[in-house]
């Protein structure tokens, strides 16, 4: 339950996002948004634009919009990318495009980032957050059954952490968190920071 800091009025917590992995996570650690209000921003990268610029970049868009229309409450936003090299993979919405990027990140490492963005009067704080994960090398039968689960559906690089696919990796280094989607102990810390209590 959130509580007014400084014996002022409650602050107002709005959670910028669609993702209910992310709502899951934030009330893992006890904090419960007052509103859930989805932020519809371009998310097309700019020209030779850099995955973690980009996540950081989609972060604060999405918590400035909803700022702007809400301007007495705390916003919060994140964007999660995962990344090849300096390729961007995208949000796997059918069974061909989560195919590929299972079969792109067989064997090798990538990098998960999170842009964490969160507004309260007018003032931004941002951080970003990445993790290095590790995928082992699945058989097509493994990754069929995988496609098959529609567990992808939605996900950035086409994988879900948390289910399935945990079985594909043998290794991270950093959040755990931000690769489901909000790196926790960043963001508890700019939500204290901007003056949240619960």
């Amino acid at each position: 339950m959130l509580r007014p800091a400084g014996g002022h009025r409650m602050t107002l917590l709005i959670l910028a996002s669609a993702s209910p992995r992310r709502l899951q996570l934030l009330k893992q650690v006890g904090i419960v948004p007052n509103e859930v209000i989805p932020a519809d921003i371009d998310e097309t990268p700019h020209k030779a634009e850099l995955p973690d610029n980009y996540a950081l970049r989609c972060a604060q868009a999405k918590a400035s919009l909803i700022a702007e229309k809400h301007p007495n409450a705390m916003v919060l936003a994140a964007d999660t990318v995962v990344a090849a090299g300096r390729r961007i993979l995208p949000k796997a919405e059918d069974e061909k495009t989560a195919r590929k990027c299972l079969e792109l990140l067989s064997g090798r490492r990538h990098r998960v980032y999170t842009g964490v963005c969160v507004v309260k009067d007018g003032k931004a704080r941002s951080k970003l957050v990445m993790t290095a994960v590790r995928f082992n090398r699945p058989d097509k039968h493994i990754i069929d059954q995988y496609v098959a689960s529609g567990e992808w559906g939605g996900k950035a690089g086409g994988y879900a952490i948390q289910g399935l696919a945990e079985s594909f990796i043998p290794w991270i280094n950093g959040s755990y968190s931000n690769v489901v989607g909000l790196p926790l102990a960043e963001t508890v810390h700019l939500l204290k920071v901007a003056g949240l209590q619960w």
